[in-house]
């Protein structure tokens, strides 16, 4: 017989997920440091263009950071707080390189394809798990960051 969390999940698959999301809280929290990075140090004939852009994307992150956090705590679990943790958990790593608004857009664009990649696991996981609620979190990020990566890309002219 499962044993149920306070949400209704079985507690050994909520555990599994939610150190997944731990990952996910990793990568995101490496990629939103990069992001402040680019916004502070850019340089460059583009400068006022990806300023801005870079500062509403650090914005965007900070704000998932903290849901994906939240939904580590709605899962029964803490989420990790520590950047040792980050680094050791990230497969994004911390940028070198943050002046170079072309370089930086690149990057930008390698951090959404890991993310998204990610969360595709984790949307397969919580459905697997009928946990609707991690489902549809992930299910909006992958939408809205698509759309981020055609719109990076076409600046790039890629």
């Amino acid at each position: 017989m499962e044993k149920l969390n306070a949400i209704g999940l079985d507690t050994k698959k909520a555990s599994e997920l939610a150190e997944k999301l731990n990952v996910l809280l990793a990568n995101y929290s490496i990629f939103y440091q990069n992001t402040r990075g680019y916004h502070w140090n850019i340089k460059g004939e583009k400068f006022f263009e990806l300023h801005l852009k870079f500062e509403e994307l650090y914005n965007d992150l900070f704000i998932k950071i903290d849901e994906v956090a939240e939904r580590i705590l709605t899962l029964g679990h803490s989420p990790n707080h520590r950047y040792s943790d980050y680094k050791t958990a990230s497969e994004i790593i911390e940028s070198k390189e943050v002046s170079d608004g072309m370089k930086a857009v690149g990057e930008i664009i390698s951090s959404f394809k890991t993310i998204i990649t990610f969360q595709r696991e984790l949307l397969a996981l919580s459905a697997e798990i009928d946990d609707e609620g991690t489902n549809a979190l992930m299910s909006d990020y992958i939408r809205a960051q698509e759309k981020l990566v055609w719109m990076y890309s076409a600046f790039l002219n890629r």
